[in-house]
C-alpha cells in the first residue's frame, strides 16, 4: 500500500505520505498515502488555508496578484466532482504499486525470473517515489497545479504501457521505477491540493475524500485487476490501468480547477523544516507505523499459509479492505477535531489486531475480527499523518509533506525487505511479534508528541 502513503495511504500524504485527511496515506501501498502505498504531500503552503490552529501555525495568504489568486468554493460546500477525480488519481497510485501482487506468478513465468525477483517490481516502485519525491518536488513547486498532476497521471500512462508490452525484466523494472517517480510527484500535491479546494472548516474532509482512493485499490483494485490478469493475461491488467490513467487525463482537465504553485524560491529547506516542533515526531511515527504495516500487510498469505487458514487469504484481504474504507469514512467526519485521539486510536487498534492475529490457537472467526480492527485502524493512518505533518509544518507544511512521502514509501521499502528476512530467518510466527514491538514507539509518540505534532485540539 503505497500504498500509499499514501494513503487512505498512505501516506498521502501517506497520504507518499497535506491536508487533515491527506496530513496522510499506501497502499500500501501507498500512501497513499499512502497508503503503499501512500502517503502524499501538499505543495502549495504558501496559498493554502488552514484550519483554526494557533497563530504560530498560521498558513501566509497568497500574493494578491491574478497570477497567484487563490479561488474559493462557492457556498461552502467540497467540490465533489474535483475531489473525485483527485480520488482517482490516488487509486490509480496505489493500485500501480500494488497490482504485480495479485499477478506476480504469471509475471515472473513470462518474463523468466523467479518470484522473488519479480516482486522486486513493488520495491523498485517504491524506491522510485522515496529517491525523487524531494528533489522533484522542489524543482517543480513553482509549477501550476493541474499542470503538474496532468505530467504525473501522464507518466502512470506510459510507465504502466511499457510494462503491459515489455518482454524484458530489466525494462520491466525500469518502466516500475519511472512509475514510482510520477507518484512521488503525485503524492506530493494531491493532499494539498484537495485542501486547497476546499472551505477551511471543510478541509480535512476534503482530504479524505481524495484518500478514498487508497482502500479502493487494496479492496477493489487489486482483486479486480488479479482477476482480469487471470482471465484475460497480466498484460491487459496493465493496459487497463492505462485507459483509466487517459480517461483520467481528460477528467482532471474539465473538472479540477487550476491552483497556482509556490513562488520561486519559497520552498524551505529540508534541514529547517526538520527543526520545526512537532514535524519530527510526525515524520518518525508516520515511517516506524508504516513499516509495521508493510511488514504484516505485504506477507499475510505467508503468515494465514503458516497458520493453516491461506483458503482465507482472499477474504481476510476484502475484510480489511472494507474495514478500511470505513475507517477513512469515519476519519473524515472527526479529523477536523479528533486528530490527535484518532490517531492514537487508530494505533492501538492496529496493536491490538495484531496480538489477536500472534494467538496460535486463533482460528478463522477471530482472524476476521483482527482484520476488521486492524483495517479500521489503518484506514484513516494517510489522511492523519499528512494533515499532522501539514499543521505542524506551518509555513514548511509543503517540504514536510514531501519528506513524508519519502519516508512513506521507503518504509514501504524497507518493510518489504525486513518481512522476507523475518520469514526466512524466524518464520511466519515471528511476524505480528515484530510488528507488536514497533508499535510500542509509535504509540509511545503519539503519546508524548502533545503540544507539537499531535495536539489536542481546544
Amino acid at each position: 500500500m503505497t500504498h500509499d502513503p499514501t494513503g487512505a495511504a498512505g501516506p498521502a500524504t501517506p497520504a507518499h505520505p497535506e491536508s487533515r485527511a491527506a496530513t496522510a496515506a499506501h497502499s500500501e501501498s501507498s500512501p497513499a498515502p499512502a497508503a503503499h502505498s501512500a502517503p502524499r504531500a501538499t505543495t502549495a503552503a504558501h496559498a493554502e488555508p488552514r484550519p483554526a490552529t494557533t497563530a504560530a501555525h498560521a498558513e501566509p495568504r497568497p500574493a494578491t496578484t491574478a497570477a497567484h489568486a487563490e479561488p474559493r468554493p462557492a457556498s461552502g460546500r467540497l467540490p465533489l466532482p474535483a475531489l473525485l477525480a483527485l480520488a482517482t488519481a490516488v487509486f490509480v497510485t496505489s493500485l500501480t504499486e500494488t497490482l504485480p501482487a495479485g499477478v506476480l506468478p504469471a509475471m515472473s513465468a513470462d518474463l523468466g525470473v523467479g518470484e522473488a525477483a519479480m516482486g522486486q517490481s513493488v520495491t523498485g516502485y517504491a524506491l522510485g517515489t522515496a529517491l525523487t519525491a524531494v528533489p522533484l518536488a522542489a524543482r517543480t513547486a513553482a509549477w501550476p497545479r493541474k499542470r503538474l498532476l496532468l505530467t504525473s497521471m501522464a507518466g502512470f500512462a506510459a510507465a504502466n504501457t511499457v510494462t503491459a508490452f515489455s518482454s524484458s525484466y530489466t525494462l520491466t523494472m525500469g518502466a516500475r521505477f519511472l512509475a514510482g517517480v510520477a507518484a512521488g510527484v503525485a503524492w506530493a500535491l494531491l493532499a494539498g491540493y484537495a485542501r486547497r479546494l476546499a472551505p477551511p472548516h471543510l478541509q480535512g474532509r476534503a482530504v479524505a475524500v481524495a484518500m478514498t482512493g487508497i482502500p479502493l485499490a487494496l479492496s477493489l483494485g487489486v482483486p479486480a485487476g488479479t482477476f482480469l490478469g487471470e482471465a484475460a493475461g497480466w498484460r491487459t491488467a496493465f493496459t487497463a490501468m492505462t485507459v483509466i490513467a487517459v480517461v483520467l487525463l481528460g477528467w482532471i482537465a474539465v473538472a479540477v480547477p487550476d491552483l497556482p504553485g509556490e513562488p520561486r524560491g519559497g520552498r524551505a529547506p529540508v534541514a529547517r523544516t526538520l527543526r520545526v516542533p512537532g514535524v519530527l515526531p510526525v515524520l518518525a511515527v508516520t515511517f516506524t507505523l508504516v513499516l509495521a504495516h508493510t511488514v504484516l500487510y505485504t506477507y499475510v498469505a505467508a503468515y494465514l499459509d503458516h497458520r493453516g487458514l491461506g483458503g482465507a487469504t482472499g477474504l481476510v484481504l476484502l475484510v480489511f479492505g472494507a474495514a478500511s474504507l470505513v475507517g477513512i469514512w469515519f476519519t473524515g467526519r472527526h479529523i477536523d477535531r479528533r486528530l490527535r485521539a484518532l490517531t492514537l486510536a487508530g494505533s492501538l487498534l492496529f496493536a491490538v489486531a495484531v496480538a489477536v492475529l500472534a494467538v496460535p490457537a486463533a482460528g478463522t472467526a477471530p482472524v476476521l475480527v483482527a482484520a476488521t480492527l486492524w483495517g479500521f485502524g489503518w484506514g484513516g493512518a494517510p489522511t492523519l499523518l499528512q494533515t499532522a505533518v501539514a499543521e505542524a509544518g506551518g509555513d514548511d507544511a509543503d517540504t514536510a509533506q514531501t519528506m513524508l512521502v519519502s519516508l512513506w514509501n521507503a518504509a514501504m521499502a524497507a518493510g518489504g525487505v525486513a518481512g522476507g528476512l523475518l520469514l526466512d530467518g524466524l518464520g511466519a510466527g515471528a511476524l505480528p511479534w515484530s510488528v507488536l514491538l514497533l508499535l510500542v514507539p509509535v504509540v509511545a509518540l503519539v503519546t508524548g508528541a502533545r503540544a507539537h505534532g499531535f495536539p489536542a485540539r481546544k
